[in-house]
């Protein structure tokens, strides 16, 4: 799986690890433990990513879901 933040050019290099943290799923706990920053802060951070507007799409190839076997028909 990999993770594409659309529109992470808008974003601070601090709101980018926020963002990123945030979006595989870790609590604003575990980010601050990891960035070493207060809670607080983090939640400011990713609050202002969010303002400025950005996507996250993630991608999965088609193997780990089961949907292409690498045999294609005609």
């Amino acid at each position: 799986m990999q993770i594409e933040i659309r529109g992470a050019e808008k974003l601070s290099f601090r709101e980018r690890q926020v963002v990123t943290l945030k979006e595989m799923g870790l609590s604003n706990e575990e980010v601050a433990r990891r960035l070493n920053l207060n809670i607080s802060s983090v939640a400011t951070l990713y609050h202002r990513a969010r303002t400025k507007g950005y996507q996250v799409v993630i991608v999965i190839p088609g193997e780990t879901l089961g949907i292409f076997t690498g045999e294609e028909d005609g």
